[in-house]
């Protein structure tokens, strides 16, 4: 059996000195699509966190793509992020600079020197969003799901062994949603793992996948 890109083992959660969820055991492999469901505070967000370095694990165990997070320090976490790709609710974009310089900024901000292979990479991962002549407009003159099309293509750049993506149709409308969850689904099909954390029930209905649940303080699948 391959060895699961993420692994908790009685692991709880914190948010500071406050227990969010406790005794989670999760295993995520490669080529999964996972979903993470739970009521707004039921500790999605927390886990997502925790999971990309932002929260330390401080009781259990977790290991995500090779990265021990009871042993995280602060130096590897930018280390950590290149192999997630992380997609966020409210997409992070800089509104200072057009689609292709945001993406370029990524690329250099985690060492990419050779301007003609970060071009092909920014192509590259546009045109698996679908977003391939769009790269002159400005973050601001894009609609939402054109905005969180450009995220996903952010996600990818690094070719991440895992894909995070937190409420990525939370500011959408379901129209728009079902376009990105297409987008998510492809890269899915693509060989890419992923865990999504949504409330988008009519998503989960359209596209079933294997699914978790925050409630009560546990995390359970859904059967």
């Amino acid at each position: 059996m391959s060895k699961p890109l993420l692994s908790l083992n009685d692991a709880s959660i914190f948010q500071q000195e406050n227990l969010v969820l406790s005794n989670i055991s999760l295993d995520i492999f490669e080529g999964d699509f996972m979903y993470l469901i739970g009521k707004t505070g039921s500790g999605k967000s927390s886990l997502m966190k925790t999971l990309y370095g932002d929260l330390p694990l401080l009781k259990g165990e977790g290991v995500i793509v090779d990265f021990n997070l009871n042993t995280l320090k602060e130096k590897d976490i930018p280390f950590l992020r290149r192999k997630l790709g992380i997609v966020f609710q409210d997409f992070k974009l800089l509104n200072d600079r057009n689609v292709h310089d945001n993406l370029l900024f990524v690329l250099k901000a985690t060492g990419w020197k050779d301007s003609t292979k970060m071009d092909a990479k920014i192509k590259e991962v546009l045109e698996k969003v679908g977003m391939q002549t769009k790269g002159f407009k400005m973050a601001y003159q894009l609609s939402g799901g054109e905005q969180q099309r450009v995220a996903i293509a952010r996600a990818l750049l690094n070719d991440p062994d895992l894909i995070l993506a937190d409420e990525p149709t939370g500011n959408l409308d379901p129209k728009t949603s079902l376009e990105v969850m297409s987008v998510l689904e492809e890269i899915n099909k693509s060989g890419k793992t992923i865990l999504m954390a949504t409330h988008d029930y009519a998503l989960i209905l359209k596209y079933p996948h294997k699914t978790i649940k925050c409630d009560g303080e546990k995390v359970y699948e859904v059967v």
